[in-house]
């Protein structure tokens, strides 16, 4: 009979999700107009905490699907999925939540007809305001609706640096695609993150961010098997390719935008993985000599306009796949 082991995936936790889209840089010229007002923003925040709640509730996707997308869309679904794979008795009975709108600073770029419209926000909780989360809401093309793409919590907010706000009180969006805004354009931080989850950033993790937690996962997990098997993260296709950039007052980048990797735990001969009580909304009950795992992450980084190492301020990642031993393993 083979010894059972149990695996833990890796996965870090945020109450709420995101979905990010790419969008071109804004103008300034005088026809680029700011995407809405201060109190709209804000009304549009708490807009979504409500719907939110009623969707958490009954883990009600169509609702969800309303007020958020991209990313922490695919995020929060996996959670319904997740919570819906345990007991009963297993099951956490929801607690409303929302965010404190006199600890959240919006900012609100302009932009010209036709470009997609978007803001970013910091919000602040705790007993002294020390966590602090960036959203991204993006207003949808068709709906018209205003929707969270990306929540992502930091690891160190005093690395946030102050965005740049014109005279009117307004951000300046900058293209994380071109080289032109940012020393590292939005490809190389998602090459650079996903090589920081799978060899610890030998490649070009080391060479594009300063030192962050993704390495810390790294040297953690690969081992936590001992002799009897190994773990491997690898990057995957993203699925969410969109990105969002502001200028920030020291002349850097602050870029949110999303990846993927996978991490598959393997056990040598002789033994098997069981699945933990979290993994059996995609892999039941049977153990198996390994399982691979699927990760959705949004990431949030400080990057310079000219060559220098780039910062990962914060990611959270949720696992939204997860296999067996099956034909596509």
């Amino acid at each position: 009979m083979a010894a059972a082991l149990t695996a833990t995936a890796c996965t870090t936790s945020n109450n709420a999700s995101t979905t990010v889209k790419t969008t071109p840089s804004a103008s300034r010229s005088p026809t680029a107009l700011p995407a809405l007002t201060k109190k709209e923003a804000l009304a549009q925040i708490a807009h979504y905490s409500k719907i939110n709640n009623e969707a958490n509730k009954h883990r009600n996707r169509a609702l969800l699907d309303t007020v958020e997308d991209g990313p922490l869309y695919a995020m929060s679904v996996a959670d319904y999925k997740e919570n819906e794979g345990l007991s009963k008795a297993d099951r956490e009975p929801y607690k409303p939540w929302s965010y404190d709108l006199a600890a959240t600073d919006v900012y609100i770029p302009r932009f010209r007809a036709g470009q997609q419209r978007w803001f970013a926000a910091v919000t602040r909780s705790g007993k002294k305001k020390q966590n602090v989360r960036v959203m991204v809401l993006a207003q949808q093309a068709t709906t018209k609706r205003w929707e969270m793409v990306a929540a992502v919590d930091l690891d160190d907010p005093k690395k946030l640096p102050n965005i740049s706000l014109d005279a009117d009180g307004y951000a300046t969006a900058l293209d994380a695609t071109s080289s032109k805004d940012v020393a590292a354009p939005v490809t190389t931080l998602r090459t650079a993150v996903g090589n920081n989850f799978a060899t610890g950033g030998d490649l070009s993790g080391r060479k594009v961010f300063t030192s962050s937690k993704a390495l810390k996962v790294h040297d953690k997990t690969v081992h936590k098997f001992g002799s009897h098997g190994i773990t491997t993260f690898s990057s995957a296709v993203p699925e969410f390719t969109s990105s969002y950039a502001l200028k920030a007052a020291d002349g850097q980048a602050l870029v949110v935008f999303a990846h993927t990797h996978t991490q598959r735990d393997t056990v040598f001969s002789g033994y098997e993985i069981v699945p933990e009580k979290n993994d059996r909304a995609w892999l039941g009950t049977t153990n198996s000599p390994y399982f691979t795992y699927e990760f959705t992450c949004a990431d949030v980084a400080t990057v310079p306009a000219t060559p220098g190492k780039s910062t990962l301020l914060g990611y959270t990642c949720r696992r939204t796949d997860a296999h067996g031993m099956t034909a596509s393993s």
